[in-house]
């Protein structure tokens, strides 16, 4: 498993808030300053709710107040609606990783703390409902080279942090990240404990595989 394949799960958190029945409906707003954005969280908060195939025009027109034909103005079709969306997705993902990696300390104990900050969302359905969305990530070559990208970027900044003589070691930390990921398919299959605590000790059990284990 490489260590961009399971990314649409970093914003089920966010998205799933977007579904929360307590909070006003996107029509309360005016419908012609909603803007894109606003547009693009409604329709990944029916991805998420009820899977991509449930994306329709019609049901972000029921969800933000715009008329269809406003919409299919806006994003031309159902397919270049999907792809607008799942790029925002991946523009959130993008800042926050960008975010964690100015948090975390340069050491490989921070290595270990800006993996398991992308983790805290994982949660309930969230991991098995991003499948779904990484399914379409992996059929578009737009969305792929996206994660191509991400993917890069996660591994130059854990390789900072696994530096040695030598110097920084991207290698290593694809090697990482791909280690996180693969902790999270397994916690998965059994939930027991928040998702961070499960991919940290498993992150740390990996340094010390390596030769860098952390302080107790």
């Amino acid at each position: 498993m490489t260590s961009w394949m399971l990314v649409s799960n970093q914003t089920i958190g966010y998205i799933s808030r977007r579904t929360d029945h307590h909070q006003p409906p996107l029509h309360m707003a005016r419908p012609r300053t909603i803007p894109d954005d606003v547009l693009l969280d409604a329709a990944l908060a029916v991805m998420a709710e009820r899977g991509p195939t449930a994306l329709t025009f019609a049901a972000v027109a029921g969800a933000t107040g715009l008329a269809t034909a406003t919409l299919v103005q806006r994003f031309g079709s159902k397919p270049e609606l999907l792809r607008a969306a799942l790029s925002r997705a991946w523009d959130q993902l993008d800042a926050r990783t960008a975010a964690a990696d100015a948090a975390a300390p340069v050491s490989v104990a921070g290595a270990v703390e800006l993996l398991v900050s992308l983790s805290a969302d994982y949660g309930g359905d969230a991991y098995a409902e991003g499948l779904l969305l990484l399914r379409e990530d992996l059929r578009d070559p737009s969305l792929r080279a996206r994660g191509h990208r991400w993917g890069t970027a996660l591994a130059d900044a854990l390789g900072r942090r696994l530096a040695d003589a030598s110097g920084p070691r991207p290698d290593l930390g694809r090697l990482m990240a791909s280690q996180w990921q693969g902790a999270l398919l397994w916690w998965g299959f059994e939930p027991r404990e928040p998702a961070g605590v499960a991919a940290g000790a498993a992150l740390r059990r990996w340094c010390t595989a390596i030769g860098r284990p952390l302080p107790e």
